[in-house]
């Protein structure tokens, strides 16, 4: 109890000295004379800046919408600009009091807190301008409020006594001790690491992405683990930052690891797959191929599941592991040469030699078959209405769909055989009614079945 009690009195000393340094400060602001003409200017200056911004906001909006032909990212800018009016007028307006006040009158001492207020104004002004190098938007103006309290802090000459505040206001566990300074300053240090991180991430994949030397699926492993690594030091050297003991994470590690191996079988199975698939290259980002009743594209890779698109735009997320225990047709794996096959018959009247060297012309004239390896055609057999034959032709862009090739060569031979007469024959059946001489009998009864059975 009374350690509690002595921990407490540096805090209380600590409110009470600020609380008093506060009185003063605003009993010396509102005290008669020229500070008070100078929070009155201020004033004023807010004033103007916001009428300012709304005068000119709605009319930089319509000018905007007019400037139809410029860039994007001058257009991005001006957003920008536009979205702060308001501090740029005031830090514009506060420094040109203050320099009249300073150089024309001669006015130091009564140009204290303008010459302040211009200060932080262009403090506030080039904050909210790099804050917009921070991209998710609730980050942003974490990033962008923590640094107007910052900068205001420092020029109001209070951060030393802020800090002292911040850090009076612990919690202790054993031998650690973390107070609220340790935790801002934590957040503060792992969110530019991670920042740091994610540039470095962004721009180092840019150029894996890039490079040809590497295969398709080291790219994606690569960057992956070039993540990984990154931003677990992020995290850990910020936790590192505020003190903290990483050596007392290894038996708390060791037994989540554990409590993961039982009860996340299938992630880990597929985080293990994943990593297969990309060190043994069997398939890799824009193959081609058939899983079960799905045939797609790969679009991406990634640590659980493969991304296919199909032809009729959807996207199937395939987890790694059935790519590896089941049975995948990969129609591009060494390379992009893909043959098909389709099948017709004609009428026993026809040539079957007139009728190989059609069909072989009409696949060779149609679009995407390929003429470098020349389609074939031959008899599978003779069919009951029928002879069989199949065409085969190659193509080299599997991912622009097999069917509707197959339809172009299924027109481009009726187109064929219509030229040459060539008939195309369909089943038909002859039905024979054959007259009986015996006369119709009736069964109407158990007598008449048993005479029927009898004669």
């Amino acid at each position: 109890m009374e350690e509690d009690i002595l921990e407490t009195i540096p805090l209380r000393d600590e409110l009470d000295r600020l609380w008093n340094t506060g009185l003063t400060f605003l009993s010396d602001l509102l005290e008669p004379g020229w500070k008070l003409w100078q929070l009155l200017i201020i004033l004023a200056m807010m004033v103007l800046a916001w009428l300012f911004r709304k005068w000119a906001v709605e009319r930089m909006t319509t000018w905007m919408r007019s400037q139809t032909g410029r860039p994007k990212w001058q257009l991005r800018w001006l957003v920008i600009v536009r979205n702060r009016l308001g501090l740029i007028a005031f830090a514009l307006l506060a420094w040109s009091v203050y320099f009249v006040m300073l150089e024309l009158f001669r006015w130091p001492s009564r140009s204290y807190l303008v010459g302040l207020a211009a200060t932080i104004g262009l403090a506030w002004m080039i904050v909210s301008f790099v804050a917009r190098l921070v991209r998710n938007p609730f980050l942003r103006k974490i990033v962008n409020w923590g640094l107007w309290a910052y900068v205001t802090l420092f020029y109001l000459g209070v951060l030393d006594e802020t800090k002292q505040l911040l850090d009076s206001l612990a919690i202790s566990f054993g031998d650690f001790r973390l107070s609220l300074l340790g935790a801002i300053t934590a957040l503060v240090v792992i969110g530019i690491l991670f920042t740091a991180a994610r540039f470095l991430a962004h721009t180092t994949s840019s150029r894996i992405s890039k490079n040809e030397d590497i295969s398709p699926s080291m790219r994606v492993l690569v960057v992956k683990l070039m993540q990984i690594v990154l931003y677990a030091g992020a995290f850990f050297l910020g936790l590192k930052a505020i003190g903290f003991d990483l050596t007392g994470l290894a038996v708390l590690s060791g037994a989540i690891g554990v409590g993961l191996g039982f009860g996340l079988q299938k992630v880990v199975s597929n985080l293990v797959s994943g990593v297969i698939i990309l060190l043994d290259k069997s398939i890799k980002p824009g193959d081609v191929i058939t899983i079960g009743d799905t045939f797609g594209w790969i679009n991406s890779l990634t640590a659980r599941y493969v991304s296919i698109t199909t032809r009729d735009g959807k996207e199937y997320l395939v987890p790694n592991e059935d790519l590896i225990t089941g049975l995948v047709v990969n129609w591009s794996h060494s390379n992009h040469l893909v043959r098909l096959d389709i099948y017709f018959g004609t009428a026993y009247g026809d040539d079957p030699h007139l009728v190989r060297k059609v069909a072989i012309e009409a696949a060779s004239s149609t679009k995407r078959v390929l003429t470098s390896k020349a389609p074939v055609c031959h008899i599978v057999g003779f069919g009951d209405s029928s002879v069989d034959y199949i065409l085969r032709f190659w193509i080299h862009d599997p991912t622009d769909g097999l069917t509707n090739i197959r339809g172009n060569v299924y027109l481009a031979l009726w187109d064929a055989f219509k030229e040459h007469g060539i008939s195309i024959p369909f089943p038909q059946r002859e039905v024979r009614m054959l007259d009986d001489d015996r006369p119709e009998m009736s069964l109407e009864g158990p007598d008449d079945a048993a005479k029927l059975g009898h004669d």
